[in-house]
């Protein structure tokens, strides 16, 4: 894949299950990875559910794509989807994609978007699936774009995975002879395993910050101020 910085990023958005209060954030979390050279919502623009969106997406000159709900109780808008996300992939003009959605009906489509090689990043509330966030190469919860203004802490995400067994375990399958893990490969092997991880979900910021609060842990810094960590003796 392409630099971050260059890489050529679409964003594909399940209007009708993402909510439109986070687009400048999520867009501003898109641009980490990438450069969004394709921004689509999908939804039946013509019903007042969507009323929310029209001013973001012309602000944020989202693309709407219309799908009329031809039949009450069937999901046209995931068909157009899935059918232009497909079109996008054998047209071969981007390096990843942004499903921004909290249902699971787009997980086959994730996983065929990365056994093509393309890196696929989700976007979605917590409530989200646990199979189509696990098919994505990284998930990121709306919850963690939701900020809280400067003065607040940042919010801890509902019902995430316990934290200490995810370092513990990572240390111990990362670390030397020494028992000292590199934080950076603390940070990868939890990320390979767990697509949903982040710091954020935890209240912090960066691992870095994350790890250096943990009781359990000791941290001896590095002159880059990457880190290694430990399990404490008392923890063991």
């Amino acid at each position: 894949m392409a630099a971050a910085e260059t890489a050529r990023l679409a964003v594909l958005i399940d209007a009708d299950n993402a909510t439109a209060s986070v687009v400048k954030e999520l867009l501003e979390e898109v641009a980490k990875y990438g450069t969004a050279t394709v921004k689509r919502a999908y939804g039946d623009w013509t019903t007042q559910n969507l009323v929310g969106w029209k001013e973001h997406l012309h602000r944020h000159a989202i693309q709407p794509m219309q799908q009329f709900a031809y039949t009450k109780g069937k999901n046209s808008t995931d068909s157009a989807f899935i059918i232009d996300a497909m079109d996008l992939l054998y047209a071969g003009n981007v390096d990843g994609f942004c499903l921004v959605s909290s249902d699971s009906d787009f997980t086959r489509l994730a996983t065929r978007m990365r056994e093509a090689g393309k890196v696929v990043y989700g976007l979605g509330e917590r409530k989200t699936p646990e199979p189509f966030i696990a098919a994505c190469d990284k998930f990121i919860f709306f919850e963690v774009l939701q900020r809280p203004t400067d003065a607040a802490p940042p919010v801890q995400v509902a019902g995430m995975p316990d934290l200490k067994d995810l370092v513990t375990h990572a240390i111990k399958e990362t670390s030397r002879d020494s028992g000292w893990a590199s934080l950076s490969a603390v940070g990868s092997f939890i990320n390979k395993n767990n697509t949903s991880f982040d710091p954020r979900n935890y209240g912090f910021t960066k691992l870095s910050e994350l790890v250096r609060k943990q009781v359990y842990l000791e941290v001896k810094e590095t002159t880059d101020a990457s880190g290694f960590v430990h399990l404490s003796v008392r923890s063991r």
